[in-house]
């Protein structure tokens, strides 16, 4: 089949049991397709049938996705969120003490494959932290980790790269940057020097100002085309592309609507090549729509939105409650694989 410039395709992802024979595994994980959706903009989608793409058109959707900070791509991973802040939207200020930091990252790690670790809010609204600041609330709770034991991949959650460098220097392995290395010019180079694995996410402006009336003409293929853009910067600083993962940023700089069209259609963004994280756990929108004005009471909502990712075959899920996600996660698998996990 040929495509013309400005085309983009995405796998409509399935789990279900009948599978028909020769359709292709999307990204080496846990779901297959058969029908591709051909976007363009200014166009109705069309489907078409997978078997007339090109191998060369498929390949980008089908190859398995490489380790990811030392886990397998090929089932569900969970991000754990641990944010050592006084005013993170849900749970700022419960773990600004070291102490009970290094307690909750603990008890998240009977569940998480990663711990994700912050010291700076970037709620709508929130303003920077210095450097030094944000340093001192990490960085010790990492070291602390390690030196107690916890072998899970530690994240490190910044978009400084002084941050994220006291971050590898107590123990964490992966850069988590929700600028995908723009606020910091130095942070490129610092993550190809590390080696560091790197989760480029989409956003736009800053948190105290990204959502003021945010625009797009087509907000998927613009996320797509701006984390498609932000990859091939990361490349060339020198991060190779199997450490590279992206994340579409629900929330940030996103309206309900924007949302909701990007998790409609979140598998388009396995054309990157790259896994994908899916952070939508207590936000805004979830309230929005399960009419839950308090943050820590959106799990329900949250677990719903996560599985509606896994299904689309997102690789990794950035929560609050972990336990909840992990026991969701589990019966999940066990009736779409038909086995117990």
């Amino acid at each position: 089949m040929g495509l013309s410039l400005g085309q983009y395709l995405r796998p409509i992802a399935m789990t279900d049991p009948a599978r028909p024979v020769g359709a292709a595994q999307l990204a080496g994980g846990w779901c297959w397709f058969d029908r591709i959706e051909v976007l363009e903009r200014g166009q109705p989608p069309r489907i078409v049938v997978a078997s007339d793409l090109s191998a060369e058109q498929l390949a980008p959707l089908t190859a398995a996705r490489s380790d990811f900070g030392g886990l397998s791509m090929d089932v569900p991973r969970i991000m754990g969120i641990l944010n050592v802040t006084p005013d993170s939207f849900s749970d700022g200020g419960q773990f600004l003490r070291p102490e009970a930091a290094v307690m909750q990252a603990r008890q998240m790690a009977a569940g998480a494959d990663i711990v994700d670790i912050g010291g700076e809010s970037t709620r709508p609204g929130a303003v920077e932290v210095a450097v030094a600041e944000e340093v001192a609330r990490t960085a010790p709770v990492i070291a602390a980790l390690r030196e107690g034991g916890l072998g899970l991949p530690i994240s490190i959650d910044t978009r400084k790269a002084a941050v994220a460098q006291a971050a590898f220097g107590a123990g964490a392995s992966i850069l988590n940057d929700v600028t995908a290395l723009q606020f910091d010019p130095a942070m490129g180079r610092m993550a190809a020097e590390l080696g560091a694995p790197v989760i480029l996410m989409h956003s736009i402006a800053t948190p105290e100002t990204m959502q003021d009336d945010p625009y797009y003409d087509d907000v998927l293929l613009d996320v797509y085309d701006a984390l498609a853009a932000r990859v091939a910067e990361a490349e060339a600083a020198g991060i190779a592309r199997d450490r590279i993962a992206v994340d579409p940023g629900i929330g940030f700089g996103k309206t309900l609507a924007h949302n909701l069209a990007l998790l409609n259609r979140l598998s388009l963004f396995h054309g990157l090549g790259v896994p994908v994280l899916l952070g939508a756990s207590r936000k805004r929108f979830i309230g929005t729509i399960g009419a839950e004005a308090e943050a820590a009471r959106r799990m329900p909502g949250s677990l719903a939105v996560a599985l509606a990712g896994v299904a689309q075959g997102v690789q990794m899920i950035r929560v609050h409650d972990v336990a909840e996600t992990r026991q969701a996660l589990s019966l999940w698998r066990a009736v779409t694989e038909g086995g117990a996990r």
